[in-house]
Protein backbone atom coordinates (compact mmCIF):
# COMPACT_ATOMS: atom_id res chain seq x y z
CA UNK A 1 0.00 0.00 0.00
CA UNK A 2 0.96 3.62 -0.50
CA UNK A 3 0.80 5.17 2.97
CA UNK A 4 0.71 8.90 3.62
CA UNK A 5 1.89 9.77 7.14
CA UNK A 6 1.90 13.08 8.98
CA UNK A 7 4.45 13.49 11.76
CA UNK A 8 6.74 11.21 9.78
CA UNK A 9 9.92 12.73 11.24
CA UNK A 10 8.58 13.00 14.80
CA UNK A 11 9.46 10.82 17.77
CA UNK A 12 6.82 8.19 17.03
CA UNK A 13 6.47 8.74 13.28
CA UNK A 14 10.18 8.23 12.65
CA UNK A 15 9.78 4.70 14.09
CA UNK A 16 6.57 4.02 12.14
CA UNK A 17 8.19 4.86 8.77
CA UNK A 18 10.85 2.07 8.79
CA UNK A 19 8.30 -0.36 10.25
CA UNK A 20 6.04 0.23 7.26
CA UNK A 21 8.88 0.16 4.75
CA UNK A 22 10.16 -3.15 6.14
CA UNK A 23 6.67 -4.60 5.66
CA UNK A 24 6.80 -3.69 1.97
CA UNK A 25 4.64 -0.57 1.97
CA UNK A 26 5.45 2.63 0.09
CA UNK A 27 5.64 5.55 2.53
CA UNK A 28 5.03 9.21 1.75
CA UNK A 29 5.86 11.46 4.68
CA UNK A 30 4.88 15.06 5.35
CA UNK A 31 8.02 17.13 6.01
CA UNK A 32 8.06 20.69 7.32
CA UNK A 33 11.69 21.34 6.37
CA UNK A 34 14.42 20.37 3.92
CA UNK A 35 16.15 18.57 6.78
CA UNK A 36 13.04 16.51 7.47
CA UNK A 37 12.65 15.70 3.78
CA UNK A 38 16.26 14.55 3.64
CA UNK A 39 15.77 12.26 6.65
CA UNK A 40 12.78 10.65 4.99
CA UNK A 41 14.69 10.15 1.74
CA UNK A 42 17.59 8.55 3.62
CA UNK A 43 15.12 6.19 5.30
CA UNK A 44 13.75 5.14 1.91
CA UNK A 45 10.50 7.09 2.00
CA UNK A 46 9.12 9.78 -0.27
CA UNK A 47 8.81 13.29 1.15
CA UNK A 48 6.13 15.90 0.61
CA UNK A 49 6.89 19.40 1.87
CA UNK A 50 4.16 20.99 3.98
CA UNK A 51 2.60 21.15 7.43
CA UNK A 52 -0.76 20.65 9.14
CA UNK A 53 -1.91 24.13 8.13
CA UNK A 54 -1.66 23.21 4.45
CA UNK A 55 -5.11 21.62 4.30
CA UNK A 56 -5.32 21.49 0.50
CA UNK A 57 -2.11 19.47 0.38
CA UNK A 58 -3.40 17.10 3.09
CA UNK A 59 -6.56 16.47 1.09
CA UNK A 60 -4.62 15.97 -2.13
CA UNK A 61 -2.14 13.51 -0.61
CA UNK A 62 -4.94 11.57 1.09
CA UNK A 63 -6.72 11.15 -2.24
CA UNK A 64 -3.66 9.55 -3.85
CA UNK A 65 -2.84 7.31 -0.87
CA UNK A 66 -4.17 3.84 -0.03
CA UNK A 67 -4.19 4.75 3.66
CA UNK A 68 -3.26 7.63 5.97
CA UNK A 69 -1.63 7.65 9.40
CA UNK A 70 -2.01 10.93 11.25
CA UNK A 71 0.79 10.95 13.83
CA UNK A 72 1.51 14.69 13.95
CA UNK A 73 0.59 17.02 16.79
CA UNK A 74 2.19 20.27 17.93
CA UNK A 75 2.98 19.83 21.64
CA UNK A 76 3.65 23.50 22.34
CA UNK A 77 1.56 23.75 25.53
CA UNK A 78 1.60 27.55 25.43
CA UNK A 79 -0.59 27.34 22.29
CA UNK A 80 -2.59 24.25 23.18
CA UNK A 81 -6.06 25.46 22.15
CA UNK A 82 -4.74 26.72 18.82
CA UNK A 83 -2.87 23.48 18.19
CA UNK A 84 -5.91 21.35 19.01
CA UNK A 85 -7.98 23.32 16.51
CA UNK A 86 -5.26 22.94 13.88
CA UNK A 87 -5.29 19.19 14.54
CA UNK A 88 -9.07 19.03 14.10
CA UNK A 89 -8.91 20.89 10.81
CA UNK A 90 -6.07 18.67 9.57
CA UNK A 91 -8.11 15.51 10.26
CA UNK A 92 -11.08 17.06 8.48
CA UNK A 93 -8.89 17.81 5.47
CA UNK A 94 -7.49 14.29 5.37
CA UNK A 95 -11.00 12.87 5.71
CA UNK A 96 -12.14 14.94 2.74
CA UNK A 97 -9.49 13.26 0.63
CA UNK A 98 -10.48 9.77 1.79
CA UNK A 99 -14.27 10.26 1.68
CA UNK A 100 -16.31 7.37 0.24
CA UNK A 101 -13.16 5.36 -0.41
CA UNK A 102 -13.32 2.84 2.45
CA UNK A 103 -9.59 3.41 2.92
CA UNK A 104 -7.93 3.26 6.37
CA UNK A 105 -7.31 6.39 8.42
CA UNK A 106 -5.42 5.99 11.70
CA UNK A 107 -5.58 8.98 14.01
CA UNK A 108 -3.42 9.35 17.12
CA UNK A 109 -5.00 10.34 20.41
CA UNK A 110 -4.46 10.22 24.17
CA UNK A 111 -5.86 7.83 26.76
CA UNK A 112 -9.19 8.41 28.55
CA UNK A 113 -9.38 9.06 32.28
CA UNK A 114 -11.47 6.49 34.16
CA UNK A 115 -11.14 7.18 37.91
CA UNK A 116 -10.65 4.11 40.05
CA UNK A 117 -9.73 1.67 37.29
CA UNK A 118 -7.63 1.15 34.20
CA UNK A 119 -9.10 2.59 31.01
CA UNK A 120 -10.01 0.11 28.28
CA UNK A 121 -10.40 0.45 24.54
CA UNK A 122 -14.19 0.54 24.97
CA UNK A 123 -14.13 3.68 27.14
CA UNK A 124 -15.26 6.69 25.12
CA UNK A 125 -13.98 10.04 26.44
CA UNK A 126 -16.09 13.17 26.03
CA UNK A 127 -14.72 16.06 24.03
CA UNK A 128 -12.43 18.18 26.18
CA UNK A 129 -11.47 15.31 28.52
CA UNK A 130 -8.68 16.14 31.04
CA UNK A 131 -9.54 19.81 30.45
CA UNK A 132 -7.67 19.63 27.12
CA UNK A 133 -9.55 20.87 24.05
CA UNK A 134 -8.19 18.10 21.84
CA UNK A 135 -10.83 16.30 19.75
CA UNK A 136 -8.64 14.10 17.52
CA UNK A 137 -10.53 10.93 18.37
CA UNK A 138 -13.98 12.46 18.12
CA UNK A 139 -13.17 14.03 14.75
CA UNK A 140 -11.78 10.75 13.43
CA UNK A 141 -14.95 8.86 14.33
CA UNK A 142 -17.09 11.26 12.30
CA UNK A 143 -15.21 10.10 9.21
CA UNK A 144 -16.86 6.68 9.34
CA UNK A 145 -20.13 8.26 8.21
CA UNK A 146 -18.21 9.68 5.24
CA UNK A 147 -17.06 6.26 4.06
CA UNK A 148 -13.63 6.18 5.70
CA UNK A 149 -12.27 3.19 7.68
CA UNK A 150 -11.28 5.41 10.60
CA UNK A 151 -9.49 4.01 13.65
CA UNK A 152 -7.69 5.49 16.65
CA UNK A 153 -4.40 4.58 18.32
CA UNK A 154 -4.30 5.93 21.86
CA UNK A 155 -0.82 6.71 23.14
CA UNK A 156 0.58 6.65 26.70
CA UNK A 157 4.07 7.86 27.67
CA UNK A 158 6.31 6.83 24.77
CA UNK A 159 9.93 6.07 25.56
CA UNK A 160 13.34 5.01 24.38
CA UNK A 161 16.77 5.89 25.77
CA UNK A 162 16.53 9.44 24.41
CA UNK A 163 13.02 10.53 25.40
CA UNK A 164 10.52 9.30 27.98
CA UNK A 165 7.33 11.26 27.50
CA UNK A 166 6.48 13.66 30.32
CA UNK A 167 9.27 12.12 32.42
CA UNK A 168 11.73 13.96 30.19
CA UNK A 169 10.20 17.25 31.37
CA UNK A 170 10.40 16.05 34.98
CA UNK A 171 14.06 15.17 34.53
CA UNK A 172 14.83 18.64 33.14
CA UNK A 173 12.84 20.27 35.95
CA UNK A 174 14.71 18.25 38.59
CA UNK A 175 18.06 19.33 37.14
CA UNK A 176 17.02 22.99 37.24
CA UNK A 177 15.58 22.90 40.77
CA UNK A 178 17.98 20.41 42.34
CA UNK A 179 15.03 18.36 43.63
CA UNK A 180 13.18 15.31 42.31
CA UNK A 181 9.66 15.43 43.69
CA UNK A 182 6.27 13.76 43.53
CA UNK A 183 2.94 14.64 45.14
CA UNK A 184 1.55 12.91 48.22
CA UNK A 185 2.36 9.21 48.22
CA UNK A 186 3.12 9.29 44.51
CA UNK A 187 0.85 6.31 43.86
CA UNK A 188 -0.72 7.80 40.73
CA UNK A 189 0.22 5.93 37.58
CA UNK A 190 1.35 6.64 34.02
CA UNK A 191 1.06 3.91 31.37
CA UNK A 192 3.94 3.55 28.94
CA UNK A 193 5.14 1.98 25.70
CA UNK A 194 8.44 1.73 23.87
CA UNK A 195 8.39 3.71 20.61
CA UNK A 196 9.30 0.63 18.54
CA UNK A 197 6.44 -1.36 20.04
CA UNK A 198 4.13 1.57 19.27
CA UNK A 199 5.34 1.56 15.66
CA UNK A 200 4.45 -2.13 15.32
CA UNK A 201 0.93 -1.41 16.55
CA UNK A 202 0.38 1.24 13.89
CA UNK A 203 1.32 -1.29 11.21
CA UNK A 204 -0.95 -3.97 12.63
CA UNK A 205 -3.89 -1.58 12.91
CA UNK A 206 -3.26 -0.44 9.35
CA UNK A 207 -3.29 -4.02 8.05
CA UNK A 208 -5.89 -5.61 10.35
CA UNK A 209 -7.79 -2.85 12.15
CA UNK A 210 -11.58 -2.48 12.17
CA UNK A 211 -13.43 0.75 11.45
CA UNK A 212 -14.50 2.59 14.58
CA UNK A 213 -12.17 0.71 16.91
CA UNK A 214 -9.85 2.28 19.46
CA UNK A 215 -6.50 0.61 20.15
CA UNK A 216 -4.25 1.10 23.18
CA UNK A 217 -0.48 1.23 22.64
CA UNK A 218 0.06 0.26 26.28
CA UNK A 219 2.88 -2.07 27.29
CA UNK A 220 2.99 -1.09 30.98
CA UNK A 221 -0.42 -0.45 32.51
CA UNK A 222 0.76 2.04 35.09
CA UNK A 223 4.18 3.14 36.35
CA UNK A 224 4.09 4.86 39.75
CA UNK A 225 5.05 8.54 39.61
CA UNK A 226 6.93 7.98 42.88
CA UNK A 227 9.11 5.40 41.10
CA UNK A 228 9.68 7.88 38.26
CA UNK A 229 10.79 10.58 40.72
CA UNK A 230 13.04 8.14 42.57
CA UNK A 231 14.66 6.97 39.34
CA UNK A 232 15.40 10.59 38.41
CA UNK A 233 16.65 11.50 41.87
CA UNK A 234 18.96 8.52 42.16
CA UNK A 235 20.17 8.90 38.59
CA UNK A 236 21.03 12.58 39.02
CA UNK A 237 22.15 12.32 42.63
CA UNK A 238 19.41 14.68 43.84
CA UNK A 239 17.22 14.82 46.90
CA UNK A 240 13.92 12.96 46.48
CA UNK A 241 10.91 14.30 48.31
CA UNK A 242 7.13 14.26 48.53
CA UNK A 243 5.24 17.54 48.20
CA UNK A 244 1.77 18.25 49.51
CA UNK A 245 -1.08 18.90 47.12
CA UNK A 246 -1.20 22.49 48.38
CA UNK A 247 2.46 23.28 47.72
CA UNK A 248 3.21 21.26 44.58
CA UNK A 249 2.00 23.91 42.11
CA UNK A 250 4.62 26.38 43.35
CA UNK A 251 7.35 23.83 42.65
CA UNK A 252 6.11 22.26 39.41
CA UNK A 253 4.39 25.18 37.70
CA UNK A 254 2.69 24.04 34.48
CA UNK A 255 3.80 20.47 35.16
CA UNK A 256 1.73 20.25 38.33
CA UNK A 257 -1.46 18.94 36.71
CA UNK A 258 0.55 16.37 34.76
CA UNK A 259 2.48 15.14 37.80
CA UNK A 260 -0.85 14.46 39.56
CA UNK A 261 -2.42 12.52 36.67
CA UNK A 262 -3.55 8.97 37.43
CA UNK A 263 -4.30 7.39 34.05
CA UNK A 264 -3.68 3.62 34.15
CA UNK A 265 -4.78 1.87 30.98
CA UNK A 266 -5.23 -1.68 29.74
CA UNK A 267 -4.40 -3.08 26.30
CA UNK A 268 -6.08 -6.49 26.69
CA UNK A 269 -8.41 -5.95 23.73
CA UNK A 270 -5.60 -4.61 21.53
CA UNK A 271 -3.48 -7.66 22.27
CA UNK A 272 -6.29 -10.00 21.25
CA UNK A 273 -7.17 -8.12 18.04
CA UNK A 274 -5.12 -7.16 16.04
CA UNK A 275 -2.80 -9.42 18.04
CA UNK A 276 -0.21 -6.88 19.14
CA UNK A 277 2.42 -7.94 21.68
CA UNK A 278 5.10 -5.57 23.07
CA UNK A 279 8.52 -7.17 22.62
CA UNK A 280 11.06 -4.48 23.52
CA UNK A 281 13.10 -5.45 26.58
CA UNK A 282 13.73 -2.02 28.12
CA UNK A 283 11.02 -0.67 30.40
CA UNK A 284 9.97 2.93 30.95
CA UNK A 285 12.13 3.18 34.08
CA UNK A 286 15.06 1.41 32.37
CA UNK A 287 15.13 4.02 29.63
CA UNK A 288 14.61 6.86 32.10
CA UNK A 289 17.61 5.61 34.11
CA UNK A 290 19.69 5.58 30.90
CA UNK A 291 18.65 9.16 30.18
CA UNK A 292 19.70 10.17 33.69
CA UNK A 293 23.10 8.55 33.18
CA UNK A 294 23.52 10.45 29.92
CA UNK A 295 22.54 13.71 31.64
CA UNK A 296 25.18 13.18 34.33
CA UNK A 297 27.86 12.31 31.78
Amino acid sequence: MRIFITGATGFVGSAVVPELLHAGHVVVGLARSDEGAEKLAMAGAEAVRGDLKDRERLTREAKTADAVIHAAFDHDFSRLAENCEMDRQAIEAIGAGLAESGKPLIVTSGLPLTPGRAATEDDIPPAGAHGIPRVSEQTAMTMIERGVRAMVVRMPQVHDQVKQGFATYLLDHARKTGLSAYVGQGLNRWPAVHRLDAARLYRLVLERGEAGRRYHAVAEEGVLVKDIAETIGKGLGLQITSLSDDTSAEHFGWLDRIVKMDVPASSVLTRSAPGWQPIESSSFLDDLASACDAAVD
